[in-house]
């Protein structure tokens, strides 16, 4: 009796250890034990408190979202919403608009700060220093109550002074200055600065390709914004012979109201799978070796099993509700719309046009119009704060940055006769951008932390604006909670910003 050969197949089954042995089983139950647990755990933990919470009479729901309360704010979108949930939006969008402005800003008088104190000269460097060391040791809700005390003490304004005739005026109202808004003929002048983008592109790469080629300094970037400067200012005089490009978006507009609700739900399909073909092809690719051979452990699989029915899925989706295939035909049927009768006005319409600030006196006492751009006292006070107390900060980490480059670098670009701007530009500030990225990051989340210092001076962020809805309400842990919710995703969408930027900007060595 001879024995029969086994296959390779059948020997590695006969060689897999039982399951309770089996390490992918046991890490997968693990798993799935780690997570039950955790689930339970906070399960019991919010019934507890939710039990706790009622027996004191305290209630923890969310319908002061939709219950109206007299809340009159100073500025915002809205600065008489009808309900707690309005009132809370608002002071979100507070936050977010004094947070982007203070950041962009601070950044940038960061960076002057940070290479004025690396200047050759003494008192620049001296000044530098004293402003780092000055704002970064006075705590920032003091400054904040200084500006605005500044600010408090200012001129008043009075209807005498009737339609303010020059670009500024400052009083204890604020900071009024000209309001520019987009007026009938800036879509006319877009689309000559698009073409003007275009020709940008290819002047960059024409003069970066002459710079590779001989050497010479051509200064591409300059010569790339140049031209779009160029024909932005072209665009105020030569706009209204582009009219005619409203006549293309009517025809699109004319298409999608001519589509059936397939057209949208195959286009939806194929890109599903597109996207989770593309995926998958990398991913195996990414994986296979030099030689051609594929290994591939249980978590490869499931990722691939994982995006190939998060692709069926869509498609079942997107087959079955035929509502938002038509609401994209719709929407696409109205955007073109609005656009095409952006483009059908009169020929001597501007691109832009601006409104000085005027002063009225809707009630009691006179206050600047809405013909300007006003930025209140309460707001400006946050703002100088802010941005003058993150910009220390910033400077040094720009200084420190610097400072982190090697000294032979420098030694180096002097070497091949670079000037002191060139060598910063284009070989100190590349290395150093990578040491000064990451504190600089965490200046950001600071600042928009800190914009809850606000309510000391009565701007109304949502902080501010939160106070006052638990005051009217009594859900004092609910609107806690959405401070909690609101302040974690600016932070978590700063980060993944700025770790994206470091790992663009990372070293990689082979």
């Amino acid at each position: 009796m001879s024995d029969t050969p086994t296959s390779t197949s059948e020997k590695v089954l006969s060689a897999r250890p039982p399951l309770w042995r089996d390490i992918v089983i046991i890490k997968w139950v693990t798993q799935v034990f780690l997570l039950a647990v955790v689930l339970t755990a906070l399960w019991f933990l919010t019934s507890q408190a939710g039990d706790n919470l009622k027996a004191r009479s305290i209630s923890a729901d969310f319908n002061f979202i939709e219950r109206p309360v007299d809340i009159q704010l100073s500025e915002g979108i809205d600065t008489h919403p009808d309900s707690g949930g309005r009132a809370l939006w608002v002071g979100m969008v507070n936050t977010i608009r004094i947070s982007l402005i203070g950041i962009i800003f601070a950044t940038i008088l960061g960076v002057i700060v940070g290479l004025a104190r690396l200047s050759n000269n003494w008192l620049v460097r001296r000044l530098a220093t004293i402003w780092v060391e000055t704002l970064r040791n006075i705590p920032l809700l003091v400054q904040i109550i200084f500006f605005f005390s500044i600010l408090t003490v200012l001129p008043r304004v009075s209807l005498e002074t009737g339609p303010i005739n020059g670009w500024l005026h400052i009083s204890n109202k604020g900071i009024s200055m000209p309001r520019v808004f987009l007026a009938d003929g800036f879509y006319q002048w877009l689309v000559v600065v698009l073409i003007g983008a275009a020709v940008s592109y290819f002047v960059y790469k024409k003069r970066k390709r002459i710079h590779d080629e001989t050497g010479a300094n051509t200064s591409p970037v300059l010569w790339a914004v140049g031209a779009v400067a160029l024909f932005g200012i072209l665009g105020i005089f030569i706009h209204p012979i582009f009219s005619w490009v409203g006549s293309i978006f009517g025809a699109l507009a004319s298409l999608f109201d001519s589509l059936p609700i397939l057209a949208p739900q195959l286009l939806l399909c194929a890109l599903s799978v597109g996207l989770a073909s593309t995926w998958i092809i990398r991913f195996i690719r990414k994986n296979r070796s030099a030689r051609g051979h594929l290994s591939l452990v249980d978590d490869d699989w499931f990722r691939i099993i994982f995006t190939a029915a998060v692709s069926v899925a869509f498609i079942v989706l997107f087959v079955r509700w035929t509502g938002f295939s038509s609401w994209i035909l719709n929407s696409g049927r109205d955007l073109f719309e609005v656009i095409e009768s952006k483009f059908n006005v009169d020929g001597a319409a501007r691109p832009f046009d601006a409104m000085r600030p005027d002063i009225v006196q809707p009630g009691k006492f006179p206050n600047y119009g809405s013909s300007g751009l006003t930025m209140s006292i309460s707001f400006a006070a946050v703002f100088f704060g802010v941005v003058f107390y993150t910009s220390a900060f910033i400077g040094e980490n720009v200084r420190g940055g610097i400072l982190a480059v090697p000294k032979g670098q420098i030694e180096a670009a002097n070497a091949v006769g670079l000037k002191r701007s060139h060598a910063l530009r284009h070989i100190i500030l590349p290395q150093a951008f990578r040491v000064i990225l990451p504190p600089t990051g965490n200046q950001y989340l600071n600042l928009t932390k800190n914009t809850s210092l606000a309510i000391a001076v009565g701007y109304s962020d949502i902080v501010q604006v939160g106070t006052t809805v638990f005051n009217q309400t009594g859900k004092t842990l609910p609107v806690v909670g959405i401070w909690m919710l609101f302040y974690l995703s600016c932070s978590l969408t700063i980060s993944v910003i700025v770790n994206w930027f470091n790992v663009r900007m990372q070293l990689v060595e082979r």
